[in-house]
């Protein structure tokens, strides 16, 4: 089975309403690696890898989001995979890292 690794970034109302934390369980359950966090311009962002199959659940349901969520668009792009990364975490927000998808 083929790892994948993809950026993705969510606009809406994704702040404030637990998404980080929809994010992170999601991805846990699916096995996949990577991080997620929210950007000072109101969205949340991160990376994640693992197989195409949970990959593909893991983006439809971050797609719809947790109840009080309102996704409006959800960017994503292909990156390459990174070795050695093993769990799903949280960064502090900040600035956004990817300046386009």
């Amino acid at each position: 089975m083929a790892t994948q690794r993809i950026a993705f970034k969510v606009h809406g109302t994704v702040q404030g309403v637990g998404f980080r934390d929809y994010t992170m369980k999601r991805a846990v359950e699916y096995g996949l690696s990577g991080w997620v966090k929210n950007t000072d311009c109101g969205r949340v962002e991160g990376e994640a890898q693992g197989s195409e199959e949970s990959i593909q659940k893991f983006l439809n349901d971050i797609n719809n989001g947790p109840r009080l969520a309102h996704v409006v668009k959800l960017e994503k792009k292909a990156l390459d995979p990174k070795n050695g990364e093993s769990q799903f975490g949280l960064r502090k927000t900040s600035a956004t890292v990817f300046d386009s998808l």
